[in-house]
């Protein structure tokens, strides 16, 4: 039985996706990032970060965070999706860290200066937009001549699908990359991307628009850190 602290995000759907195609057995646990439950003791335990999705496997008495780190445990648990074989293992890598470093950070920060900064910065919008652009077109060409981004389907994918989905909302259109809409359509049609992406999607939201949510979500700095840390001790 595997634990999942989950919120219905991109991150966190990289992983109820992984655990759905590997068919793993596993209870959700909500972690609710604007009402701050990402600072509640129990989960800084397993989560020093402050930062869902982590996972704890009860079988090995494993706890893991951070989504690519996830993906890899579940992978070599299970045997699935990230090939043994030097090459493609190293493949697969790759492009799993390049959505972890890359296309996640920058459509993250993208979908910051579009949906929560309380007033209009045009040079982070148009620096983010710009980027997030680029990398959806990276991503195209990678697909000109595979159907996935490391050949086979695998934990690469996975990672990148979430933060593909908002492309309306963050201003943009699929349909100007040929490749890349290929490859959306055939991941939105698998079966477990579709359920880990419903994942929570009914579950009642702590509106990120208001000012505690705001200031929970993007006011936070060292001090954040030490007064976690103060209350894990306490």
């Amino acid at each position: 039985m595997i634990d999942l602290y989950y919120w219905p995000t991109p991150n966190g759907h990289k992983i109820s996706i992984m655990l759905e195609e590997c068919e793993l057995e596993y209870t959700t646990i909500p972690i609710d990032i604007g009402a701050g439950a990402q600072f509640a003791p129990d989960f800084l335990r397993i989560s020093p970060n402050n930062r869902m999705p982590a996972i704890v496997d009860h079988d090995t008495e494993t706890s893991v965070f951070e989504g690519g780190a996830i993906l890899i445990y579940l992978a070599e648990k299970c045997g699935q999706l990230l090939p043994t074989e030097t090459k493609p293992h190293f493949e697969v890598l790759q492009w799993l860290f390049w959505q972890t470093g890359g296309l996640g950070p920058m459509a993250g920060q993208l979908s910051h200066f579009v949906n929560y900064a309380k007033e209009t910065v045009q040079y982070a919008h148009d620096r983010y937009a710009n980027e997030y652009d680029r990398l959806l077109a990276v991503m195209d060409v990678r697909l000109r001549d595979r159907d996935f981004l490391a050949g086979a389907y695998s934990i690469a994918d996975i990672a990148a699908f979430p933060w593909v989905v908002p492309y309306k909302r963050l201003g943009n259109d699929l349909d100007r990359f040929v490749n890349l809409r290929r490859w959306f359509d055939s991941m939105k049609g698998r079966p477990a991307v579709r359920r880990g992406i419903d994942l929570g999607k009914d579950w009642r939201r702590t509106e990120a628009s208001s000012d505690k949510a705001h200031s929970i979500m993007f006011t936070q700095n060292s001090q954040t850190v030490f007064d976690a840390a103060r209350a894990l001790e306490e």
